[in-house]
């Protein structure tokens, strides 16, 4: 989709589908629908007192109004004005949007982005409206045998109305938001094909795809006796049950050295800010949970289609990063196998060497994202990294403690923990900091390993974060448990895109 800022007065002379002007509840008009309500002799104060009640993200079309050039009028709703918030502008934006594909329009006009939100600038805000509309212009049919092309958006460009002044600003946040909604996108896509499509292979096949569209990303993918060779036995562990061949996905996005002229320049300074390391991004991408051989029940378990969206994430990352050609080096590292019960299967019981030559006791199969993860984290070593951040659909019970609202954020690194839970906030894709004391490393305690790798049915979540902690003691690490946020189940079942909003906020920040 295209995005694109337009300066204007005259909102009532703008010709164009529809026109997006908010309405706060109480019949309070935005700066916007005043001038529009102006040029239509109050038509809009009239139909809001009769029946607008302005709730969040609601939405009523008005059609042909006299004095305004605009073939619709969309009046969004706000809420109380007292209690508008950059969630309800995020709201808005992707009503406004889903109004739009509803009535298959192919252009639009917002005057949204321009509303004052306490500590949120004018990029922030045109940065979520690019995001919202991205969301709700999302289609996926790419499994259906006869997909329904006039069912599929036809929404291709959206203008924000802002002032002169302010044009830099809202460009430059409705680019990032178009680049992480693009990211969003691959990473739902992912999400969402079958396990049978979306293999180990299949997530290779992406990352190469990824690597020829930009060129400055570098991808290397390793097979099994690659993977051999470097010892991840706790990897290929977890392979070993199934008939698909593992993959080891390494994506650099180098940061430096592209070009020339004062852009390179800029680009060479900024890198040589974070000249200690990369930032190192690695992804869970189980293609397929059946829980091996502790088995998971039938029910629902055709979700873990979905335990790859660690690894899904980390691709759409690096899909926003390279079109906003971020200055810095991040290095990509995913671990992309099927967990099947099989003769070959690992068995409760079972010991197994990682990487980093520490043993593990495997207690239960089904907790086998750990056991991928953790050669992998060895394996970011070798960057000298300057941030680790791992992201895994990792536990239950994360999503008992959090539900599909905040994901679990674990790390012993202060600064690194705050600068993800403020990217958090800022691209509303929020995250909550759960303990990761030493005292809980007791229950992964072996009589026949160096560490089991479950805890007990205790502090589930904390005690799988705390069997990571024990491979990156190299570097500043953060765990993202996304078991609740990464997708929906039910009637609404789909990957959400998250948590590619916060972990792009994170590196733009540090940009």
């Amino acid at each position: 989709m295209e995005f694109s800022t337009q300066t204007t007065a005259s909102l009532h002379q703008i010709k164009t589908s529809a026109l997006a002007v908010g309405v706060y509840a109480d019949g309070l008009l935005s700066p916007a629908a005043e001038l529009v309500d102006r040029a239509a002799n109050a038509a809009l104060r009239a139909v809001v007192k009769a029946e607008f009640r302005a709730r969040p993200g609601s939405v009523l079309v008005l059609r042909n109004l006299p004095g305004v050039s605009a073939q619709r009028v969309v009046l969004v709703g706000l809420g109380k004005r007292e209690e508008y918030s950059a969630r309800v502008h995020a709201a808005a934006e992707q009503a406004f949007a889903a109004a739009c594909v509803s009535a298959q329009l192919t252009e639009a006009v917002s005057t949204l982005a321009a509303l004052d939100i306490p500590d949120t600038p004018l990029r922030a805000r045109a940065r979520t409206a690019a995001i919202a509309a991205g969301s709700a212009t999302y289609h996926y049919d790419a499994t259906f045998g006869k997909p329904d092309r006039d069912a599929r958006p036809k929404l291709r460009k959206i203008v924000q109305v802002v002032e002169r002044a302010d044009t830099a600003q809202a460009q430059q946040g409705l680019r990032e938001g178009a680049a992480i909604a693009r990211g969003m996108e691959l990473t739902r896509t992912l999400g969402n094909l079958p396990g049978n499509i979306c293999t180990p292979t299949y997530l290779g096949d992406t990352a190469k795809k990824l690597a020829r569209e930009f060129k400055s990303i570098k991808v290397e993918v390793l097979d099994r006796k690659q993977i051999e060779a470097l010892g991840m036995g706790s990897f290929l562990s977890v392979a070993r049950g199934s008939d698909e061949a593992p993959r080891f996905i390494v994506l650099r996005h180098p940061g430096t050295g592209a070009g020339t002229g004062a852009a390179a320049k800029k680009a060479k300074g900024e890198a040589a800010k974070t000249a200690a390391g990369p930032v190192v991004l690695v992804g869970k991408g189980i293609t397929f949970d059946s829980g091996g051989i502790s088995i998971k029940p039938a029910a629902t378990m055709d979700e873990m289609k979905y335990d790859m969206c660690g690894a899904a994430s980390v691709l759409g990352t690096f899909r926003a990063l390279a079109e906003l050609e971020l200055p810095f080096e991040v290095v990509g590292l995913i671990a992309a196998c099927e967990n099947m019960p099989s003769g070959k299967a690992n068995k409760p019981g079972d010991v197994v060497t990682s990487m980093s030559g520490q043993t593990i006791e495997i207690l239960n199969t089904d907790a086998e994202g750990r056991l991928v993860l953790c050669d992998a984290l060895t394996y970011a070593e070798r960057f000298k990294p300057s941030a680790v951040i791992d992201i895994a659909t990792l536990t239950g019970a994360c999503v008992v403690a959090l539900g599909g609202v905040n994901t679990g954020l674990f790390s012993k690194d202060d600064a690194l923990a705050d600068a993800l839970l403020a990217a958090g906030r800022q691209s509303l894709d929020t995250a909550w900091r759960l303990p990761l004391d030493d005292a809980y490393q007791e229950q992964l305690k072996s009589n026949f390993a160096d560490i089991a790798n479950i805890g007990g049915p205790q502090a589930g979540a904390v005690t799988a974060a705390c069997f990571l902690s024990r491979f990156t003691k190299a570097y500043p690490w953060a765990h993202l448990d996304i078991a609740g946020t990464a997708w929906k189940g039910g009637k609404d079942k789909g990957a959400t895109g998250r948590p590619v909003p916060l972990l792009t906020q994170y590196l733009l920040d540090r940009a």
